[in-house]
């Protein structure tokens, strides 16, 4: 994470190589380094965190052999070889109340689901296959020996890895942790990431416009994507553009955080007071990406923190987040799994895109006549249009090749559900 990104694409020149998405994104994971400090936390306050070393089960799960109907237990040697089974019930089972009693040879006990199967007896019958009257109950052949029955260590067995370092804590991992009785769990401590929008036309909620001013949407779309992701968010609002100001806050953006995200400021041309301050502070690559929308992007290093500066317009902010910050941020998680779900559906349109290029169209997924997914575009796509995202369910994707597409022709589409 110490070295430099290698620039070979910041001089504004038309005919400059622009970097793909790939390359973009291998020099960008390339310099990212997983956190290593860990802190331990209670299991109610662990979701959305990351598990810092693999998790061990102390115990068995489930604890002991039970039931997994209603009915009764039996030992299967105690089946007719032919005909029906009749049987002596002798106690009744419910779930945390094991019976201490010996079952011998000709006898059974009633049992509930979940309850301990009691010493010898190895076979659940179900109730709606058996016929009980009184103490006696009664039920036909082709019952199989071991059937319905939860061994214990059947999910887990003690000693076994239970989750692995690097694992997310969403709500089925939170409810393994605590089928093991485990009440703590050691966690990488969140990453720290810094957001502030820059420019003069930049006005916060609340605030009163003047001419040619605008209301800032990307910091709370930022924001809410890091919220997401469960990192820390360090907000410093917007910054106008004035050198020292602009000094003041990227030096207390990297003396706080491991990341640094600010928006604005990096299209080769309006980007001398970002650029003549990163230069003093830091090893920062203005790029330029072969990608509609957000062309420019910066890179690297400010003091100890890493630097992205993404694009000011509110959609092209988004598509780069999501594309590279998104990826980059995971990884500094210690997460391996940062690529988006992504699958093909028919277009339902005709699409124009410039070959050289990656496109992501705002799009929504729909079923066609014969009841198929497919999907189509939210309509005007401007890199300004902040409510076509807002209306989106996915991005369609037209890779570098595409020169076009056709309708009913398959698309790849990254559904919403994945990214945000």
């Amino acid at each position: 994470m110490k070295d430099a990104v290698v620039n070979d694409c910041c001089t504004g020149s038309s005919s400059t190589k622009m970097l793909s998405i790939d390359e973009g994104l291998a020099r960008i994971l390339g310099a990212v380094a997983p956190l290593t400090e860990s802190e331990t936390v209670t299991l109610d306050s662990a979701q959305g965190r990351t598990l810092a070393q693999a998790l061990i089960s102390p115990i068995d799960v489930p604890a002991h052999n039970n039931s997994a109907m209603d009915g009764y237990a039996i030992r299967a040697q105690d089946l007719s070889a032919e005909g029906d089974t009749r049987l002596q019930v002798i106690a009744s089972v419910l779930a945390g109340h094991p019976f201490s009693g010996a079952v011998g040879p000709g006898q059974c006990v009633e049992i509930m689901t979940g309850a301990q199967i009691p010493e010898g007896l190895d076979t659940i019958v179900i109730k709606e296959i058996s016929s009980r009257t009184g103490e006696t109950v009664c039920f036909p052949a082709g019952v199989r020996k071991g059937q319905h029955l939860r061994l214990a260590g059947e999910d887990l067995g003690k000693g076994q890895e239970a989750l692995s370092a690097g694992a997310g804590l969403g709500p089925a991992e939170m409810g393994l942790i605590a089928s093991l009785g485990l009440a703590e769990v050691e966690v990488l401590r969140k990453p720290r990431v810094a957001y502030f929008s820059t420019g003069d036309e930049i006005r916060s909620p609340g605030e009163a416009l003047q001419g040619g001013q605008i209301y800032d949407s990307n910091q709370y779309t930022v924001t809410a994507m890091l919220r997401d992701l469960g990192v820390e968010v360090i907000e410093l609002g917007v910054i106008p553009d004035q050198r020292e100001v602009l000094e003041e806050a990227f030096q207390q953006a990297s003396s706080q955080a491991d990341v640094i995200i600010s928006s604005g400021g990096v299209s080769i041309g309006d980007a001398d007071y970002v650029k003549d301050t990163l230069d003093q502070l830091g090893q920062v690559d203005f790029w330029r990406m072969a990608i509609k929308p957000g062309r420019p992007l910066a890179f690297g290093r400010v003091e100890d923190a890493l630097f992205f500066g993404l694009p000011g317009n509110p959609v092209a902010v988004m598509i780069t987040f999501l594309q590279f910050v998104k990826p980059a941020l995971k990884k500094l998680l210690g997460d391996s799994h940062w690529q988006p779900q992504q699958f093909q559906l028919p277009c339902q349109q005709r699409l124009k895109s410039q070959p050289g290029r990656s496109e992501f169209l705002r799009g929504i997924i729909e079923t066609d006549e014969q009841g198929r997914p497919v999907v189509r575009t939210t309509g005007q796509q401007g890199s300004g249009i902040l409510t076509s995202m807002s209306r989106a369910d996915c991005l369609i994707v037209l890779g570098p090749e595409c020169a076009g597409v056709e309708p009913g022709q398959p698309v790849w589409v990254q559904p919403m559900k994945g990214l945000l």
